[in-house]
């Protein structure tokens, strides 16, 4: 498990000093947020722990100070004990205002001081006790009731910490108003739980020992703890921040998409009718929203200037021809929409003097109902349907052409 130790901690400890220093740009001079402290502490301590209980540093930390399992100790207490309070301190200045807050974190906040005390003076005496440095501190010292003792009061307070994260997370998730804060309360929460196998195995190895078991034979359990839980928490943690970006991004991707699906609709009346074009197609826009919204609304003019020459026999050919491909609803609208609008930029093109409905049978009167959408996404959903309809649709070619193949 060494080598997988060496790859995964130092990825690990990269993961949470680059939270860090991506969170330090929330920090503004003259304005302390709690929540945001505790956060930054949280990363910064946990990429620590996680750079020390990589083999290779925590060796040369131990050789350099010229004290034995000291990396061990600071890998327990910074990363374990005060990370933990710092992140159940995250999420109390989520929860409530500071005047609340503080009250519940300084109790918290005693807890661990008590726990780290404690923490310390055990390790002291097992120090005093041992002939060497430990490859693997707590599990090739467990069978010393120093250590074994100091073991459980680590994984133990770890356990209720990261259980109590997870109860936390869960219960404030349901009542969260910004979607990215409950789905990272949520991630946290899975991370919490997970990342707590490496603390289940730490205490099932002070009761193996006593059978002759070889807990360092599970130690894959902590490598898998740390390397799926400890991304889920960081995630978590840190979604509040970039999950609004990957929503704008999702957004600016479907209105591109929506944009590319009305060019040829958009361009085939532009050709015709230049008129309803209010910007040049060679000019620069300020936005693509704004460059949809436009488009959207210059086919709607289209339409509305096209109305004179649709023919209604066309409507009532498209919708017999969909019907019989199984066509319905708003499908069926669509193609029936757009081949109207292709036969009247035909009618136009050909200059016809004369509107096609003028001199039609007025038991099928063209619709003066414009289907759509009541905001800019339902309405491009609605002239993207009718656009592909009208460049790739058999239907529609069909109603033009008179057959249908």
């Amino acid at each position: 498990m060494t080598g997988a130790k060496s790859i995964v901690f130092p990825l690990l400890a990269a993961l949470c000093w680059a939270a860090f220093f991506y969170k330090c740009r929330g920090l503004k001079p003259g304005r302390r947020d709690p929540a945001l402290l505790a956060l930054l502490a949280a990363f910064a301590l946990k990429g620590t722990a996680f750079a020390l209980a990589t083999p290779e540093i925590a060796r040369a930390v131990d050789r350099q100070s010229g004290i034995s399992d000291i990396a061990a100790l600071a890998i327990h207490l910074l990363g374990g004990v005060v990370f933990s309070t710092a992140v159940l301190l995250v999420l109390l200045f989520w929860a409530h205002e500071p005047e609340r807050a503080w009250p519940k974190a300084k109790w918290r906040i005693s807890i661990a001081v008590i726990m780290m005390v404690t923490m310390l003076s055990l390790w002291i005496v097992a120090s005093s006790q041992a002939s060497g440095r430990s490859t693997h501190y707590l599990l090739q010292n467990i069978h010393r009731p120093v250590v074994a003792a100091y073991s459980l009061l680590y994984v133990g307070a770890l356990l209720v910490a990261l259980f109590e994260i997870a109860r936390l997370c869960w219960r404030y998730a349901k009542v969260a108003g910004e979607p990215w804060l409950r789905r990272g309360l949520r991630l946290t929460a899975a991370g919490a739980l997970i990342y707590s196998i490496n603390f289940v195995n730490r205490a099932s190895a002070t009761v193996s020992v006593q059978f002759d078991l070889r807990p360092l034979e599970w130690e894959v359990l902590t490598v898998l703890g740390a390397g799926i839980g400890m991304p889920l928490i960081v995630g978590g943690l840190t979604m509040p921040s970039w999950g609004p970006r990957l929503s704008a991004l999702y957004t600016w991707w479907n209105n591109y998409r929506a944009y590319r699906s009305l060019a040829p609709l958009w361009l085939a009346m532009h050709q015709e009718l230049p008129e309803i074009v209010l910007h040049p197609p060679t000019s620069t826009l300020p936005n693509l929203n704004y460059r949809l919204y436009r488009r959207a609304i210059e086919i709607r003019d289209g339409q509305i200037a096209l109305r004179p020459y649709m023919n209604p026999e066309t409507a009532v050919r498209a919708a017999e021809l969909g019907r019989e491909a199984g066509l319905v609803g708003n499908e069926l609208r669509a193609v029936v929409e757009a081949a109207q609008l292709k036969v009247a930029l035909k009618a136009k093109l050909d200059g016809s003097s004369v509107p096609i409905n003028s001199s039609t049978s007025s038991d099928h009167p063209v619709s003066s109902e414009l289907y759509g959408g009541d905001d800019l996404a339902s309405e491009t959903v609605w002239l993207s349907r009718i656009a592909r309809a009208f460049t790739h649709s058999p239907v529609v070619a069909a109603s033009v052409n008179g057959r249908f193949s």
